[in-house]
């Protein structure tokens, strides 16, 4: 049978009595509906074999296999003091710019020094903790002053630009160009994807924008920078000129075309997405930063843009690069509205896992408070809304909103999660240390984190914890694209497997986490199955026969991952999991 769930293709052969299963949850990322078709019709053919196998998984996306780390280029480390270009800017200077907060604090709005070299530098220490990929905020030129328009911008302050500088990536002037802090006489954008790649292993995400341009309009004084767009040839094909979107004339200024004439974002130019100029120009922006070693990408502010714009965009980067990976960022926590991203015929861009992410911080900021059963219904492993839920990109923070306000044992705990469930998980930079914790962009969120800080985290509680789990994830191909079926999500103890029958790996992985301040007991016993199963992190094996039920105690703020290899041997756990994927 072949089962069409909303925008997924699942092909179930059912034939218990020779144990074939075939499930392929694809989306138009990671396999064509041909390749899905063909999968399909290879199962059929195999119904009534003796060695058929069971193929059961979450996701064929390859970029499901990946964990990110995501750093904001100019507040990770200062590689190269040589492009910090100290004194740029005249009466509008863009060095540090510190804000002061009542009680003494700083946060800064100006450039603090942090260039790919910096990250480069520091690809082991990614790597060693687990990740294989590094989300980087754009690339992208940006002003060479501090903005003199909006209101002027003080500590704890959101919403407003005045006094600050593009050091962030977001205010891009030419969507072709690297920023002149970031790079060096030695390293390019491609040189720096390329050594990731070949010496750490390490995948590059790019942040990319398409709704808008630098802050344009409310100066005194027109800018140099400001309200302006370059081509790749450097020449100007666009110039807000300071004039407030209204006051612009699209339809009879050359200069206007790229722009709405009404605004979107605080004082930020509002790209025209409908104007053919306008995509080609983006769209073959983005081609260019893939020629570049772009291995996915994080969409800025996707749900300020049209579908259709989304669209065109994925038709076209897919039909040169299929199954490229891009998850968006849409900044709402209902499910069913990020959830039209992932849809085919707007795209099927994956999203940032906003509901996900409001649940984590209530569970694991008060852990000995809360309730696993809060982050149950954010899974939508059942009657979702998603194209697919395990193509999602999982966080529980991120630079555009406080840091989460969690104890050690808060992180730990909130690791442990995030890199055994369903999704793609994404870690800040500086979270391995809880830095700035509780703090909001502006309150010292986006504060450079530095070398000091790097080398001090090999040794830090949440560091150390975090790559155990991480790289137990980065070894276990269940967690990483597994059906996750849930055993137990209640009060501090969740229990669930993770099950991956594909032509690739055969694993199951149990999976039990304890967010109290005392071990934990577990036996469980539904739908196990006999052999060997080995505890991940402390190699701990155990021979279960029929009957058996896997006990053990799971230490205080802990994680147990026990992995049995092979094909299924438990005839209840297969149902369940065919009713489980026929409900997706």
């Amino acid at each position: 049978m072949t089962y069409k769930l909303k925008n997924l293709t699942l092909a179930i052969t059912l034939a218990l009595g020779v144990g074939i299963i075939t499930a392929c949850a694809n989306t138009s990322s990671s396999m064509s509906a041909d390749s899905a078709k063909a999968e399909a019709e290879s199962s059929a053919a195999s119904y009534g074999k003796a060695d058929s196998k069971v193929s059961i998984l979450g996701t064929t996306t390859p970029f499901a296999s990946e964990a990110i780390y995501f750093v904001m280029t100019d507040r990770f480390v200062d590689g190269d003091p040589g492009n910090n270009y100290e004194d740029q800017g005249g009466k509008f200077p863009t060095w540090q710019l510190p804000m002061e907060g009542p009680n003494g604090e700083k946060a800064y709005v100006g450039y603090m020094g942090g260039d790919l070299k910096g990250v480069l530098n520091n690809g082991d220490y990614i790597r060693d903790m687990g990740f294989t990929a590094v989300w980087m905020t754009p690339v992208l030129e940006n002003p060479n002053q501090s903005f003199s328009g909006d209101e002027q911008i003080t500590f704890g302050d959101a919403f407003k630009d005045g006094g600050k500088t593009g050091y962030h990536g977001y205010w891009a002037t030419n969507f072709y160009k690297a920023d002149e802090h970031l790079i060096s006489h030695d390293l390019s954008v491609k040189q720096y994807t390329t050594q990731m790649r070949e010496n750490f292993g390490l995948k590059s995400v790019f942040d990319i924008v398409a709704n808008h341009g630098t802050p344009s309009f409310t100066m005194p004084s027109d800018q140099p920078g400001y309200g302006e767009i370059y081509n790749a040839e450097g020449e100007l094909v666009a110039d807000h000129q300071n004039l407030a979107p209204e006051d612009l004339d699209p339809k009879n200024n050359p200069m206007h075309e790229f722009f709405h004439d009404y605004p979107d974002l605080v004082k930020l130019s509002n790209l025209d997405d409908q104007n053919s100029k306008v995509r080609d120009y983006l769209i073959n922006s983005y081609l260019y930063w893939i020629s570049q070693g772009a291995d996915a990408f994080r969409i800025d502010t996707i749900r300020h843009v049209p579908h259709d714009f989304w669209r065109e965009m994925s038709d076209r980067v897919r039909a040169e690069h299929p199954n490229f990976f891009m998850f968006g960022e849409s900044f709402q926590y209902d499910a069913n509205f990020i959830a039209q991203h992932t849809l085919p015929k707007n795209g099927a861009v994956s999203v940032l896992d906003f509901p996900m992410q409001e649940a984590m911080v209530k569970v694991f900021e008060k852990p000995l408070e809360s309730d696993f059963a809060t982050l149950a219904d954010t899974l939508y492993l059942t009657h979702g809304p998603y194209n697919n839920p395990y193509d999602l990109t999982t966080f529980y923070d991120n630079h555009d909103m406080a840091r989460i306000n969690a104890t050690d044992n808060g992180f730990i705990n909130a690791h442990n999660w995030l890199f055994t469930v369903r999704g793609i998980p994404v870690v800040y930079q500086g979270s391995e240390i809880g830095y700035m914790r509780g703090t909001s962009e502006h309150q010292g969120n986006r504060n450079y984190f530095g070398q000091h800080n790097i080398d001090n985290a090999k040794s830090h509680p949440i560091a150390t914890e975090l790559a155990k789990i991480a790289n137990v994830r980065k070894s276990t191909p269940a967690l990483q694209r597994g059906l996750q079926f849930n055993l137990e999500l209640s009060g501090h103890k969740a229990a669930f497997y993770r099950v991956l029958q594909s032509d690739s790996a055969q694993q199951t992985a149990l999976v039990l986490l304890n967010k109290a301040e005392a071990p934990a007991s577990f036996s469980i016993d539904e739908y196990m199955q006999t052999g060997t199963w080995t505890e991940q992190l402390s190699g701990e094996t155990r021979e279960l026969v029929n009957g058996d039920a896997l006990t053990t105690s799971v230490p205080a703020n802990g994680v147990q991952v026990w992995v049995r290899e092979g094909a299924l041997d438990s005839d209840g756990l297969e149902a369940a999991l065919i009713k489980q994927m026929s409900a997706q």
